[in-house]
């Protein structure tokens, strides 16, 4: 799934919306976005509780997963508001990538260290999740294009982190909240972030691979 191409068609969405707010510092939005991602980040933590016997804290996991999807709305809608109202620069998209970080810190970190997940498990999916940014923002740090390729962009981290939680509460609802495979019991919570893990990294190295094939043809192109 790659969703980050398709972000034009969220346009509709954002655009009337953008046009209310073009009075609004694009940063103000920022911030909300960044606080909606650590109280996202609070509720899937303590929805862990739900695994200690305490069955209201399974209904967090429904909350977290509007959160992210909400976090994730305020996140693209500063950007169309800096453009409609010709902020846009180089300090609010720096602000930008600084705050996104901290968010999949905050989203991502509050299943890693609940009690839904192995905490190595969460380890390598925050390491997934932060190397694959990391990658893109780094090519266009050395003056190549902004990297959105891979299996894993924001968007899909963002749809993932959504529709998981609330596949977990169905599931758990039906019987299925967790099964066993090679002996070894996961839940839902756990395949988001085993993809996260895996796919993560692979992204990251892609879109090393990527760049540095994209570098050495400038540098053909120079001889």
């Amino acid at each position: 799934m790659v969703l980050d191409g398709q972000r034009a068609r969220a346009d509709f969405a954002l655009t009337p919306v953008a046009k209310r707010l073009i009075n609004v510092n694009p940063n103000m939005i920022s911030w909300v976005g960044l606080i909606l991602a650590l109280v996202c980040g609070l509720l899937f933590y303590f929805s862990g509780y739900y695994l200690d016997g305490r069955e209201e804290f399974k209904w967090l996991l429904l909350l977290g997963g509007i959160m992210v999807l909400v976090s994730g709305y305020f996140d693209a809608l500063d950007g169309k508001v800096a453009k409609l109202a010709g902020k846009a620069g180089r300090k609010g998209d720096y602000l930008d990538h600084v705050f996104d970080r901290y968010a999949d810190v905050f989203m991502i970190g509050g299943v890693a260290f609940s009690a839904w997940c192995d905490p190595y498990l969460g380890m390598f999916a925050l390491i997934g999740v932060l190397l694959t940014s990391y990658m893109g923002t780094q090519a266009q740090a050395i003056g190549a294009p902004r990297l959105y390729a891979g299996l894993l962009g924001r968007a899909d981290r963002v749809v993932l982190s959504t529709l998981f939680p609330i596949i977990q509460l169905v599931m758990m609802a039906v019987g299925y909240g967790s099964f066993t495979v090679f002996g070894i019991e996961i839940n839902w919570l756990e395949i988001m972030m085993l993809w996260f893990a895996v796919v993560g990294n692979l992204t990251a190295i892609q879109r090393g691979i990527i760049t540095w094939r994209n570098l050495c043809r400038e540098d053909d192109s120079k001889e």
